[in-house]
């Protein structure tokens, strides 16, 4: 309401003073004004000067964002691809850079240099090849060099061979959590589909399935450090994208399909956190944490829980109204870890199994007080019957 209420007045006061210019513009009648809407040398040299201070606006600001913001792009990367797709954006962006501060310069220079003048005469100039092919072939040799450094990368992120050593692991994405899922001993996932999901089965594996037995399901990734993971995914409702940044790690989610995402983890969670720039980084939010709960417990609120840092598994695709809300901590372990961790865990088919256990005895109960109370009921109406027939015969 508040904001619908700050754009009426904007748009009042908009209204108002184009008005006011109209009153103005009126109030001139009669005064010696140029009307002719033809630039004078004067408006000419005016609009340079404001161009060439808009180019400086515009190499200001890119500084200053440069300095204000650029701490908070996102580190070192956790993952062995992760410097390749690190030194392909840098390189992105240093071309950006260069060529916007040298084209805008061109640009502004030029229009200030050429702008209108009544003693100079505009040149025709039809066309020239030379320039044509010069502002052409570079941007043409520079995309194309780009474009293939990154089809290598990519190749190279993606590529999965089928005989190498590789842990499986499904990322299944629904409104609005995450669950995962571990090939288990045999590092084959069960197949699964949406139509098979019946009480704990929330995933619909399909159980008739040999390679199904020794599945994991889980509510919280653990992934070993120098291993690498070779990631399913799967979306039971709406695309979602599973977006992992610290390993610069992200693909959709497809309803009805699979897809897929490998890496290879090279710091330990532990590891990471004890980094110099996440150590700093940390001790600044919890400062920053601190602030915000004395104004919290001044207004009689709960004071704020200090950060602690840990990989995330987030979505990164608008899915909903909870989609902040979307994400699974993700634990990279040592190998030793992991392996103690995951041992820990019960199968997808023992859980089952538990859970029709416990379900048994209390159908069993169920039973028993069904039949009792049938039992009952034959009792009431035989000592009935038994009423009558005696009150008959005493007549």
């Amino acid at each position: 309401m508040t904001s619908l209420l700050v754009i009426i007045v904007l748009v009042l006061l908009a209204v108002a003073l184009w008005q006011l210019t109209k009153i103005f513009d009126l109030t001139q009648v009669g005064s010696s004004s140029d009307d002719s809407q033809v630039a004078s040398d004067n408006d000419n040299n005016i609009q340079g000067y404001i161009m060439f201070g808009f180019l400086a606006f515009i190499y200001i600001f890119t500084i200053y964002g440069l300095l204000k913001w650029g701490g908070l792009a996102l580190h070192t990367p956790a993952s062995e691809h992760g410097l390749l797709v690190d030194n392909l954006m840098n390189i992105t962006w240093v071309l950006i850079f260069v060529v916007q501060f040298i084209t805008q310069g061109l640009l502004y220079w030029f229009s200030f240099k050429n702008r209108g003048n009544k003693d100079k005469k505009a040149l025709f100039f039809a066309d020239s090849n030379k320039l044509e092919a010069i502002w052409s072939i570079i941007p043409s040799v520079v995309l194309a060099c780009l474009i293939l450094y990154g089809l290598y990368a990519w190749n190279n992120i993606m590529f999965v061979d089928k005989d190498e050593d590789v842990i499986e692991i499904e990322l299944y994405a629904q409104q609005f959590k995450w669950t995962a899922r571990y090939a288990g001993n045999d590092n084959v996932l069960g197949k699964a589909n949406v139509r098979l999901i019946e009480g704990i089965n929330t995933l619909g594996v399909d159980m008739s399935d040999p390679n199904a037995q020794d599945d994991i399901i889980v509510s919280e990734l653990h992934i070993p450090k120098g291993k690498k993971i070779h990631f399913k995914m799967r979306s039971q409702d709406v695309l979602h994208s599973a977006y992992m940044p610290h390993f610069r790690a992200q693909m959709n989610c497809v309803p009805g399909m699979v897809t897929e995402f490998a890496f290879i983890p090279t710091y330990t969670t532990a590891e990471y956190r004890e980094l110099p720039f996440m150590i700093e980084k940390v001790a600044n939010i919890n400062k920053l944490r601190a602030e915000k709960s004395v104004e919290l417990l001044a207004k009689g609120g709960t004071a704020l829980d200090p950060y602690t840092f840990d990989y995330l598994l987030l979505c990164n695709k608008i899915c909903g109204a909870s989609h902040y809300n979307m994400q699974m901590k993700v634990v990279v372990d040592s190998p030793e870890d992991y392996k103690k961790w995951l041992s820990e865990k019960t199968t997808l088919a023992q859980d089952i199994k538990a859970a029709a256990a416990a379900e048994k005895p209390a159908e069993e109960v169920k039973a028993t007080k069904d039949s009792s109370v049938a039992k009952d009921t034959v009792k009431a109406v035989i000592d009935t019957v038994k009423a009558v027939v005696a009150k008959v015969a005493m007549k």
